[in-house]
């Protein structure tokens, strides 16, 4: 990507509240350890967090299923947790220093966008998956085997569902979650309830889409457990599938709302915070919401 902010999509036209609030900037290089050592922190906390909703509500002798017996009620459940614990990572300081991606596919989408720096579109996918990693490792030391159980928390398709077809899947649902991302950051008054959105949106896809696929949209989040399983015969699914669902994200922003620019590479910017160098956030906006 240019030094200029262009991105192998274009760069971004002007939105509406960019060009009330000031200029929109392109990231700046250089090293961003503080924030890539977040990244992993908060990956590694949402892969422990939420694989342990997994082994609560799936794994052997789970007192969840005693209580709901119904699969699709835990799968709801799960979800709320899940997608819970990565709403948490993100208002918290970990995900306020880094913006908490917490995901390859979304740091990919803020690159396409012009907001984040190959340096950072590196270190952030790097950190995200030894993040990934390390919390897959806690996972299996803290639940033994409740999470061998449930294969500790490796993602694969369901029965009947062939890799092209869950690759489809894979995509479909994480360029809705990189939408609905893109389209929260773009203006002000929406940006502080991206978490929620999230959190919604994430919901809703592991309760539906996880007997297709077990909803991964996340490359690191597949990795981690399928190293330590020693499993990753799928893997090429959950590789290809997030990425190319960001991809798509992108340019369906790009080509249906070309007005509405993210603003920002975080998910979670509130009054008072630094400015991030992933996408710099006008300081006017903060000042003066609207």
């Amino acid at each position: 990507m240019p030094a200029t902010g262009r991105s192998i999509l274009g760069r971004p036209a002007a939105s509406p509240a960019a060009a009330r609030h000031g200029p929109w900037q392109p990231a700046l290089g250089g090293i961003h350890l503080a924030e890539w050592l977040a990244e992993l922190g908060g990956t590694a906390i949402l892969v422990f967090g939420g694989l342990s909703a997994v082994c609560l509500d799936f794994g052997t002798g789970s007192p969840v299923a005693a209580v709901l017996p119904s699969t699709s009620a835990r799968l709801l459940l799960t979800g709320a947790l899940f997608a819970g614990t990565g709403a948490l990572v993100t208002v918290s300081p970990l995900g306020r220093r880094s913006g908490a991606h917490l995901n390859p596919a979304v740091t990919l989408a803020f690159w396409l966008t012009g907001h984040v720096h190959p340096h950072d579109l590196l270190g952030y996918v790097a950190s995200q998956c030894l993040g990934a990693i390390g919390g897959a490792i806690l996972l299996a030391l803290a639940w033994g085997g409740v999470a061998a159980s449930v294969h500790d928390g490796v993602t694969q398709p369901g029965s009947g569902i062939g890799a092209p077809l869950a690759v489809l899947i894979e995509a479909v649902m994480t360029a809705v979650l990189v939408l609905t991302i893109l389209l929260f950051v773009a203006h002000p008054r929406t940006m502080r309830w991206t978490p929620l959105a999230v959190w919604a949106v994430v919901t809703v896809l592991v309760w539906q889409g996880a007997p297709l696929t077990g909803t991964s949209l996340n490359p690191a989040r597949s990795l981690g457990p399928a190293l330590v399983a020693g499993d990753l015969h799928a893997y090429g699914v959950y590789l290809v599938g997030p990425l190319g669902g960001a991809v798509l994200g992108v340019a369906v922003q790009r080509l249906a709302l070309p007005g509405l620019v993210p603003l920002t590479a975080k998910l979670f910017h509130g009054r008072g915070d630094r400015p991030t160098s992933l996408g710099h956030f006008p300081r006017a906006v903060l000042a003066r919401p609207d």
